[in-house]
C-alpha cells in the first residue's frame, strides 16, 4: 500500500518526515495520523535518527484533519483513537522535532507545528483555527504554553489567520525563511541541535515534556538531579571519558 508520509535519513542522523498529500493540501486522515505515529515511535529508539525535520509537500504544510471523514459515522471510534496516540506521538517524541512550515498550517495543521518543538516558517506560511468557525474546539492547552494565555485565546476564539511575520512577534515560530530555504534552514536547526551531547539533549527532550504538569518544587528538583547526575558525573559533563 502506498503511504501518505515520505521519510528520508541523512547519514548525519537527522530525519525529514514530509506529509504527501499535496492534493488533499496535506490533510491529517487517519492514516496519515497512523503513518506518523507508527514512524516517530520506530524512530524513537533507532540509534541512527538522531533529530527530525516535518514538513509537508507542495505548497502547504498541513491544512488539518480531514473532514470528509468526519461525515463517516463508522468511523468515529478510529478517528477518536488515532487522533489521541497522535498527538501524544508528536508531543512526546524523545528527540529534537523542528517543524519547517512551508505554507499554511491551520487547524490541526497549526497543532502539528504547535506539538513540534522548533518551528521555522516560510514567508508564505499562514497560521490559524477556522475550525471554531464551523463548531469544532480548538486545541488550546499546547498553543498557550508556546504563546501564552492571552494570544492563545485570541487565535482561539476568533478564529482569525496570522500571517509569518505576526507568527514570529507573537512567538509562534523561532524564525522566518524565505519560501525556497525554510526546509534547508530547518535542517540546519536540527544539526545546530546536535552539536550538544546526545544525553544533555535526551534529559532536556524528556524535561520539556514533562515540565508543564510540574509543580516549580517538582521541576527543579528534576533539574537539580540532572546537572549533577547527567553532568558533573554523566556521560556529558567534565568527568566523561574521552
Amino acid at each position: 500500500m502506498t503511504r501518505d508520509i515520505a521519510t528520508e535519513v541523512a547519514d548525519d542522523g537527522v530525519a525529514t518526515l514530509t506529509l504527501d498529500r499535496p492534493e488533499r493540501r496535506n490533510a491529517l486522515s487517519i492514516k496519515v495520523r497512523e503513518e506518523i505515529s507508527d514512524q516517530l515511535d520506530n524512530w524513537a529508539t533507532d540509534p541512527a535518527v538522531r533529530a527530525v525535520v516535518l514538513t509537508g509537500a507542495g505548497s502547504t504544510f498541513c491544512a488539518g484533519f480531514d473532514l470528509g471523514e468526519f461525515a463517516q459515522a463508522d468511523l468515529a471510534p478510529r478517528i477518536r483513537d488515532s487522533s489521541h496516540r497522535y498527538h501524544l506521538a508528536v508531543w512526546q517524541f524523545a528527540k529534537p522535532l523542528v517543524a519547517a512550515v512551508n505554507g499554511p498550517a491551520v487547524g490541526g495543521g497549526m497543532d502539528l507545528s504547535v506539538l513540534c518543538d522548533f518551528r521555522i516558517a516560510s514567508t508564505n506560511a499562514v497560521f490559524g483555527h477556522p475550525e471554531i468557525k464551523f463548531g469544532a474546539p480548538p486545541l488550546f492547552t499546547p498553543l498557550q504554553w508556546i504563546v501564552g494565555m492571552g494570544v492563545a485565546r485570541d487565535l482561539c476564539l476568533t478564529g482569525r489567520r496570522i500571517d509569518a511575520t505576526e507568527a514570529l512577534r507573537v512567538g509562534l515560530v523561532n524564525n522566518v525563511s524565505e519560501p525556497g530555504r525554510v526546509l534547508d534552514d530547518a535542517l540546519a536547526v536540527a544539526r545546530t541541535i546536535l552539536e550538544a551531547p546526545q544525553a544533555a539533549l535526551e534529559f532536556t527532550k524528556r524535561y520539556v515534556v514533562s515540565s508543564p504538569s510540574a509543580t516549580f518544587e517538582q521541576a527543579f528538583a528534576v533539574e537539580h538531579d540532572a546537572v549533577f547526575d547527567e553532568f558533573l558525573q554523566g556521560s556529558s559533563g567534565p568527568r566523561s571519558t574521552p
